[in-house]
């Protein structure tokens, strides 16, 4: 190794390594295409969704054929640890849950349904981007609803709040300040195969605060962190699972509607 660096060239190494790690960089490029080629997964370039301010939440108490998840007076029986399938361990008050270690899912599983679920961030700001008010929705356990503190904190699109994790960003930016309460209205349908061969992707319309952010758009495949998962036929059904991510956030007001499978067309 020559010990004798010209200092010239260690000037152009440092603006380098800043440069490739410049502040405010929002996400990837280097991570895969997503599959229509336009932008890679979690890629900060991607166009910020507009922001628009929804209206005042309204509660929005479950119909007489839904299955009520976590409500007042409710307890943690309907739900699980997601590793090793124990009894929830995350803490719950007068009906509203507080994330713990580990993800949760319900003990039931589903395959098309209608999900209403309301969230907040915490009131106290910290961090930034994907370290703010982070947790998620996974329907079937597999297709995340990303939930994320998006309130004047940007981040890359596909990761913000009510995003599809790591595809598609929603239509607008319809988050609240920290620590108000916010909904997602979810109407979901799950894949259809045939054997191993897909017919069908999953399709989710998202309403958040009451906002279409998704209008009947179909998943890739499973969501993960810097890729999307191909599909398999054990994506058919599952559970509902909430995720843990470091960040406290808070739940209430969670129930569910199993559909009927898709009338044949006449």
């Amino acid at each position: 190794m020559n010990r004798h660096v010209p200092f010239a060239l260690i000037i152009a190494t440092a603006v380098a390594v800043v440069a490739a790690h410049a502040p405010g960089q929002l996400g990837y490029e280097d991570t895969p295409m997503q599959p229509n080629g336009k932008w890679h997964i979690h890629d900060g370039r991607r166009p910020q969704p507009p922001i628009v301010t929804p209206s005042t939440l309204v509660a929005t108490p479950p119909p007489a054929d839904a299955t009520v998840l976590l409500g007042a007076g409710s307890d943690l029986s309907k739900w699980q640890m997601k590793d090793g399938g124990g009894p929830a361990t995350w803490k719950m008050s007068d009906g509203v849950l507080e994330t713990g270690k580990g993800y949760i899912q319900t003990k039931e599983q589903f395959t098309d349904f209608q999900l209403h679920v309301e969230f907040a961030t915490p009131p106290k700001v910290e961090g930034e981007g994907q370290e703010r008010g982070n947790s998620g929705v996974f329907l079937l356990g597999v297709f995340e609803i990303q939930v994320l503190d998006s309130y004047d904190n940007q981040t890359y699109p596909d990761g913000q709040a009510s995003a599809m994790f790591g595809q598609f960003p929603p239509l607008v930016n319809a988050s609240r300040p920290p620590g108000e309460w916010q909904s997602y209205d979810i109407v979901f349908t799950a894949p259809r195969f045939t054997g191993d061969k897909l017919d069908t992707p999953a399709v989710v319309t998202v309403l958040h605060n009451g906002i279409l952010v998704h209008n009947a758009d179909a998943f890739w495949g499973p969501t993960a962190y810097r890729q999307i998962l191909p599909y398999q036929p054990s994506n058919a059904h599952g559970p509902l699972a909430l995720q843990d991510h470091g960040n406290p956030v808070r739940f209430r007001n969670i129930w569910i509607r199993s559909l009927g499978a898709a009338k044949p067309s006449a």
